[in-house]
């Protein structure tokens, strides 16, 4: 199959017509591919004087596991991580996400962390009989639950976390190279352009809960966010792919999963 066709039919290019969101809201939610979605939202060091912006590192690391049927978080990982290249905290850092110097100081260096989060994720596929496409070559889809990963903007996944592993020569899990970005789907589905995320929870008529830039807080909401759209009948699709072969594999569960 065509490269551009396969990206099309994974939601990774948009097509120009786009069914009206507004007839949807308020009804039953639609049949999602995903059972499960992951919800990331990382913090990182920052500098309010542009300075730096090539070397950020994750600082604070959260994951909120969300059940697409029942809109439930069912599990939640947490992490605050020890950066190595600038471990003492801009001002603006502390100001901006809440993270104290002695949280940081306390966390784990990135390394372990990731460890941590891939058994965090792997007592959940226990659990929960849940597999990301990247880890499947041929599948039941009647015995297994799907699973994506959903980030608000291609930040986290697509450059953070990316280039800060490169940058410290760190594996970074495979089934991390696929995802969902919400504020994409969001605009796409609702026609208009979020206002951040606080914003677009407004829009949809909800509130924030917590903390803004708390990354725990920014992941839940993220996840109610991604439940209303759901009831809204939204699809959730992959949106970014940083692996051709990790298309296809989509593609393959996709088309298993729906029949079509």
């Amino acid at each position: 199959m065509a490269t551009k066709r396969l990206a099309r039919q994974l939601g990774l290019i948009r097509r120009k017509s786009i069914p009206p969101a507004n007839g949807n809201l308020g009804r039953s939610k639609s049949k999602q591919l995903f059972d499960y979605l992951i919800v990331l939202d990382f913090e990182s060091t920052c500098w309010n004087d542009g300075k730096h912006h090539r070397s950020q590192e994750i600082i604070e690391f959260p994951a909120v596991l969300l059940n697409t049927s029942t809109g439930e978080i069912e599990s939640e990982f947490h992490a605050y991580v020890q950066p190595q290249e600038h471990p003492i905290l801009s001002e603006f850092c502390m100001e901006l996400t809440g993270i104290r110097q002695a949280q940081v100081d306390e966390g784990v260096p990135l390394k372990i962390c990731l460890s941590q989060f891939c058994k965090w994720i792997q007592k959940i596929q226990q659990q929960k009989k849940i597999i990301f496409a990247t880890t499947v070559s041929d599948i039941s889809t009647a015995e297994v639950k799907l699973c994506a990963f959903v980030t608000w903007s291609d930040w986290d996944l697509g450059v953070c976390l990316e280039y800060e592993c490169k940058r410290k020569q760190l594996l970074k899990p495979v089934f991390l190279n696929s995802w969902i970005d919400l504020r994409v789907t969001y605009k796409i589905f609702y026609k208009r352009k979020p206002k951040g995320l606080s914003g677009a929870l407004q829009e949809v008529g909800m509130q924030f809960l917590g903390r803004e830039h708390f990354g725990l807080d920014d992941s839940r909401n993220t996840a109610l966010l991604a439940w209303k759209m759901i009831r809204d009948g939204c699809l959730m699709k992959i949106t970014r792919s940083l692996n051709k072969r990790e298309m296809e594999k989509l593609y393959t569960v996709s088309k298993n999963k729906t029949g079509s």
